[in-house]
């Protein structure tokens, strides 16, 4: 059994090895630009699929995960700000609302496809305007959409948090992964890294 993780995240490569699985990274290269009336969650899910095919045509027989998310507030895609003043108007945006997190999730065996959507809302606390730099400098989370890092000091800016897989914040929902990973035969408590 070959597991290739489609992505060059180092967020979801950490993620997967909390499994034990022996695993690889290829890094996709399609374009991740949204759709017309393409929705967050319809996003998401079709940059997962797009992700793992890619990865599953040029290594056949592999099991291959694709992973993306999007945050959607008031209706629109917000992607990664890349740099401080995109990332500190974000945030002055998101303090006090509510963000969907949508994580899709792919796997396929380039014969059957399986795909999710995990949903994670996400209630940012009312922010200060120093609160807000102070966390910027402190984790520069430039490459996380919403700019917020929930595994880190980024958490602090929360209010609140509910979803079915507390992972999916992170970018790669695990028990969903686990789930699907055993509908392909692969169980991480019955393998041997």
């Amino acid at each position: 059994m070959r597991l290739i993780l489609a992505s060059s995240s180092s967020y979801r490569r950490s993620m997967l090895e909390r499994f034990g699985l022996p695993f690889s990274c290829v890094s996709p290269d399609i374009d991740e630009t949204p759709l017309a009336d393409e929705t967050p969650g319809q996003l998401a899910l079709r940059l997962s699929m797009a992700k793992a095919l890619a990865v599953s045509d040029a290594h056949p027989g592999a099991i291959v995960i694709g992973a993306d998310q999007v945050a959607n507030f008031d209706g629109r895609p917000i992607g990664k700000p890349g740099g401080f003043e995109a990332a500190r108007s974000q945030l002055g945006q998101l303090s006090g609302r509510t963000v969907e997190f949508h994580s899709g999730l792919c796997v396929t065996n380039g014969q059957r496809t399986e795909v999710d959507n995990i949903l994670t809302l996400c209630r940012f606390r009312q922010l200060t305007e120093v609160e807000i730099v102070n966390y910027l400098q402190r984790e520069q989370p430039y490459d996380t959409a919403g700019s917020a890092k929930a595994e880190g000091i980024g958490i602090t800016l929360m209010e609140s948090m509910q979803s079915d897989d507390p992972t999916a914040i992170i970018g790669l929902p695990l028990i969903a992964l686990a789930r699907m990973l055993r509908g392909f035969g692969v169980n991480p408590l019955l393998e041997q890294s």
